[in-house]
C-alpha cells in the first residue's frame, strides 16, 4: 500500500502528488455537499434510488471534472458544492497514518492499536474479531467526524499467508481459507455497519485480490511478480477469502493487487475483476494497489503505452487508480481513441454510489438521524476499546511449550525477575505494520514490574537484528542474578514489513546464541517469547531442557505489556492456537515464487500450509497449550452422508446426475454443481468439553476432516469449524458446529471445479477420530 519508491518514477510526478496530498488533507471537520445552496441537485434528493442520484451526478461533470475522480485524491466540483475527498484511509488493526486520510494533528492524537491481525485470528474468536472491528470502526468514524479520517478504509488483507517468508503474513488472519474467510467477514460487517438498507456507516475493503503474498524474493518483486496459479489453488486456496468478503462480509470495497496472476496484470484482468461483480453479487468500487496502474506499463511492460494501461484497466472493471496515473493519462487515452467517456462514467456511478451509501451527500437534517455522527475525540482511545485491546493480546497468544509445568509462575515467591531482549523495553516495535499513534502503551518491562518490581532489563542485542555480541556480557550477568529469567525474541519490521520478504526462518542474528547462553547459566528454566508475524524455527528451543516455555505473542499492540504479564503470572490461562504452521529451516529452500499449493512428490515439492504439507514441522496449524487439562467427547456426529436418499426437496433427488458419478484412479465423486440443495447436506457435530485442571479459562476447538482414502490433489486434511468456548472448572460445556458439506468436504479438481470425494472420512477433533461414509 505505501507508495513505491522506484527509480522510474520522476521527481515532477513526486511533486505532482504530494502537492495533491497537501491540498486535499482534511484538517476540518469535512465540508458537505447537498448543502441548502445547493440541494436542488437531483444528486441531492435522497428520495431517489442510489443508482439514479450517482448517474445524475456523472451527467453533470465535465470531461475534465470526471477525470479528477480517478484518483484517490479526489478533486473538488465547487460549482456543484462537491468537496475534494481522500479514498486512502487505513485501518488494518486500529488507525495508522499510512495513507493520506489519516491525521493525527488535530483533537485527536493518537488512536487504540489492537493487536496485530495474525494474533487476533490466533484467538479464533469470531465474536471478537468482530468487536475489534466495531471498535476500530467508531474510532475511525470519531476521526472523520473531527476532520482526521476518511470513510474509506482499505483494510482486512484477506491475502492466504502461503509462505512463512512472506513479509506481509502478519496483517493477514494466516494459512487456512476458512478462517481467513471468516475473519473477512466479521470485520467487514463490524465495521461497514451497513443497514438493511445498504447504507453505510464506514466503508471496508477487500485486499489484494489475488494470489499476492511475495513482497521481495531473489529476484523476485511484488511490483513486476507474475503469480502461476492453477484453477485448482485457485478455487480452494486463493479465492474463498475473497468470494466470502463480498457474498457474506458485503464488502463495499475491492483492492486489485500489484502482480500479474497467469501472465495478466492483477488490475487489468477482466476476468478476475468480473467474477466478483458477475458470481458474487459485489456492488461497490474497485481501487488499485497503489501505483499498480503506472507498473503495467513502465514495470511490467504489459501494455504499449501509458494509455492502454488506462485503457486496460478500465475496460477490466477498476474504479480508481491509487496514485496519479489515471490523472495524467486518461484524456490522451480518450483522444487516442482506446477508451470512451462512457467507461469512465461507469467507474464513476461505482465510486459515488459507495458515497452515496455512506451519506456523504445527505443533508445535514438527515445526519441528526444517525448516531454515529455524534462521535468524536472523546470516543477514541477510550477505556472499553483499551479493555478490547488487552482481551484480543491474551486470547491470541500461544503457549507453545511449558515443560513440568513452569507457568504460571507464583508471584508471591518470585523475588527477582530478569528481562532480556531488545523488544523488552521498546513501545515502538509491538504494534507491526499498519500502526498509528498508540493511545498509552505499555512495554514488556512495565508491564512484569507490576507483578515484581525488582526487574532488571538488559537488551542483550543492540536490535533485533542482533548483528553483533557486544551486549551479551551484561544480559548474562544481569540473568545470572534473577530468580526468574524471560528473553523477549523473534522479530520486528526490519525482518519482515511490506516490500521485505525473510530468507531464513530462523532466529535473526545472534539471538539463538543469546538464549543459549543465558539458558546455560539461569538458576531455572527460562521462559522464551517470541515476537513477529512469520512462523520460526525454533527447534533449538523445543528440544532445550535449559528453556522451560516458549510463548508466541506476535504483534501484541499497545497492552503487550499487560497481556504478557497477566499470562507468566496466571492472572490469565492461555488458549490461543498457531494460525499457521511453523516450518523448519530446510523449507526455505522450496522456491517463494513457486504458486503450487498441492505436494508433488516427483519434483521434491513439499506442498504448502496444513492442507497439503508433507513435510516436517516445528510447530503444527492450530497448536496451541493450555494451564488447564482438557478432555472432549464428540457427542454426536453423523455415521453415513447419503447425497441421494437421505433427503428429499419436494420428492426430488439433492444431486441432480446426467451421467454417473465421476471417477478418477479409481475412486468416485460427485460435482457440487449437480447438488441442487446444499442446504439439505448441512449437519451438525455436537462436542463436549470438560475442563479437569483447576484453572478456569477459554478452549479452542478446532475440528478437522481428513479422508481415509487418497485422491490425487486432495487435502492432508482440513479445517472444517472452530469455536472458542469458556470452560470452568469441574463443568462439562457442549458446543455443536454446524458443517456445510458443499463448502467444508469438497475440494476442487484441476479445472477448478468443487467436487465431493465418495468415501470413508475422519473427523478429527485432538485425539479424537470419528469415521463416517459419503455415499452417493
Amino acid at each position: 500500500m505505501r507508495q513505491p519508491t522506484r527509480s522510474l518514477l520522476s521527481v515532477s510526478f513526486l511533486l505532482f502528488y504530494l502537492t495533491r496530498l497537501s491540498t486535499s488533507s482534511p484538517l476540518s471537520p469535512p465540508s458537505k455537499p447537498c448543502s441548502s445552496s445547493a440541494d436542488s441537485f437531483p444528486f441531492c434528493n435522497s428520495s431517489l434510488p442510489i443508482s439514479a442520484r450517482a448517474q445524475a451526478l456523472v451527467s453533470l461533470l465535465t470531461l475534465d471534472e470526471k477525470i479528477e475522480q480517478l484518483s484517490n485524491s479526489a478533486g473538488a466540483v465547487p460549482r456543484l458544492g462537491i468537496p475534494a475527498y481522500e479514498w486512502w484511509s487505513e485501518s488494518l488493526h486500529g488507525l495508522a497514518p499510512n495513507g493520506p486520510g489519516v491525521l493525527f494533528n488535530g483533537s485527536i492524537h493518537a488512536a487504540t492499536v489492537f493487536p496485530q491481525v495474525i494474533l487476533t485470528a490466533a484467538s479464533f474468536n469470531r465474536s471478537l474479531w468482530r468487536s475489534v472491528a466495531c471498535a476500530i470502526a467508531t474510532e475511525a468514524r470519531a476521526m472523520h467526524n473531527e476532520g482526521q479520517a476518511g470513510l474509506t478504509f482499505w483494510a482486512p488483507n484477506i491475502n492466504i499467508f502461503r509462505d512463512p517468508r512472506w513479509g506481509r503474513g502478519q496483517e493477514t488472519p494466516g494459512e487456512d481459507p476458512l478462517v481467513a474467510s471468516s475473519y473477512s467477514v466479521q470485520y467487514v460487517k463490524g465495521f461497514q455497519n451497513m443497514n438493511k438498507n445498504g447504507q453505510l456507516m464506514l466503508s471496508a475493503c477487500c485486499k489484494h485480490f489475488t494470489a499476492y503474498d511475495l513482497e521481495k524474493w531473489k529476484g523476485f518483486a511484488r511490483y513486476t511478480f507474475n503469480a502461476q496459479v492453477t484453477e485448482q489453488d485457485m478455487e480452494d486456496t486463493y479465492q474463498p477469502p475473497f468470494k466470502s468478503c463480498i457474498k457474506e462480509g458485503q464488502a463495499s470495497c475491492l483492492m486489485c493487487s500489484y502482480n500479474q496472476v497467469n501472465g495478466i496484470p492483477a488490475c487489468a484482468n477482466a476476468d478476475l475483476l468480473q467474477q466478483a461483480r458477475d458470481e458474487w453479487g459485489f456492488e461497490g468500487y474497485i481501487t488499485s494497489d497503489c501505483d499498480a496502474v503506472a507498473i503495467i506499463y513502465e514495470d511490467q511492460t504489459y501494455s504499449n503505452s501509458p494509455e492502454d494501461s488506462i485503457a486496460d484497466v478500465l475496460k477490466a472493471g477498476m474504479d480508481i487508480n491509487c496514485g496519479t496515473y489515471l490523472l495524467r493519462y486518461t484524456k490522451s487515452a480518450i483522444e487516442k481513441s482506446k477508451i470512451q467517456e462512457t467507461d469512465i462514467d461507469k467507474a464513476l456511478i461505482n465510486l459515488f454510489s459507495v458515497q452515496l451509501r455512506l451519506g456523504l451527500f445527505d443533508s445535514l437534517d438527515q445526519d441528526k438521524n444517525k448516531w454515529f455522527m455524534q462521535l468524536d475525540h472523546r470516543n477514541v482511545c477510550t477505556e472499553n476499546h483499551r479493555k478490547l485491546a488487552l482481551e484480543s493480546a491474551k486470547q491470541g497468544l500461544v503457549l507453545l511449550k511449558n515443560e513440568n509445568g513452569l507457568l504460571p509462575l507464583d508471584k508471591r515467591e518470585i523475588r527477582s525477575v530478569a528481562l532480556i531482549g531488545p523488544a523488552g523495553n521498546d513501545t515502538y516495535v509491538l504494534g507491526g505494520d499498519y500502526t498509528g499513534n498508540p493511545c498509552d502503551p505499555v512495554s514488556f518491562l512495565e508491564g512484569i514490574k507490576n507483578y515484581v518490581q525488582n526487574t532488571d532489563f538488559a537488551p542483550g542485542c543492540t536490535d533485533m537484528s542482533c548483528n553483533t555480541t557486544n551486549g551479551f556480557n551484561q544480559a548474562i550477568i544481569v540473568a545470572s542474578k534473577a530468580d526468574f529469567v524471560v528473553i523477549i525474541a523473534g522479530l520486528n519490521l526490519t525482518e519482515e514489513t511490506e516490500d521485505l520478504d525473510r530468507t531464513s526462518l530462523l532466529l535473526p542474528g545472534n539471538q539463538m546464541e543469546l538464549v543459549n547462553e543465558i539458558g546455560k547459566i539461569t538458576k531455572r528454566p527460562l521462559v522464551l517469547v517470541l515476537m513477529g508475524g512469520g512462523p520460526l524455527d525454533v527447534s533449538f528451543a523445543k528440544n532445550n531442557e535449559n528453556i522451560g516455555a516458549i510463548i508466541w505473542i506476535g504483534y501484541p499492540g499497545e497492552t503487550a505489556g499487560l497481556a504478557l504479564a497477566k499470562v507468566l503470572f496466571g492472572d490469565y490461562n492461555p488458549g490461543g492456537r498457531l494460525p499457521v504452521t511453523w516450518y523448519p529451516e530446510s523449507f526455505t529452500d522450496v522456491p517463494m515464487n513457486d504458486m503450487n499449493m498441492r505436494a508433488d512428490p516427483s519434483r521434491s515439492f513439499p506442498g504448502r500450509t496444513y492442507r497439503f504439507y508433507t513435510g516436517e514441522t516445528v510447530y503444527n496449524f492450530g497448536h496451541g497449550l493450555s494451564y488447564s487439562n482438557i478432555s472432549h467427547k464428540i457427542l454426536s456426529a453423523p455415521n453415513l452422508l447419503k447425497l441421494l436418499s437421505s433427503h428429499s426437496i419436494n420428492s426430488q433427488k439433492i444431486v441432480q446426475v446426467t451421467k454417473s458419478n465421476v471417477k478418477q484412479d479409481g475412486l468416485e465423486y460427485v460435482y457440487v454443481q449437480s447438488i441442487s440443495s446444499c442446504d439439505a447436506l448441512k449437519f451438525n457435530v455436537k462436542v463436549s468439553v470438560y475442563n479437569h485442571g483447576d484453572m478456569d479459562g477459554t478452549h479452542v476447538l478446532l475440528l478437522f476432516v481428513k479422508p481415509k482414502v487418497k485422491m490425487s490433489g486432495h487435502f492432508v486434511k482440513q479445517l472444517i469449524g472452530f469455536e472458542r468456548v469458556v470452560t470452568s472448572v469441574g463443568v462439562v460445556s457442549e458446543v455443536q458446529i454446524s458443517v456445510n458439506t458443499c463448502e467444508h468436504l469438497t475440494v476442487a479438481d484441476e479445472k477448478g471445479k468443487r467436487v465431493i470425494l465418495l468415501g470413508e472420512y475422519l473427523f478429527m477433533l485432538e485425539d479424537i477420530e470419528h469415521e463416517f461414509c459419503v455415499e452417493a
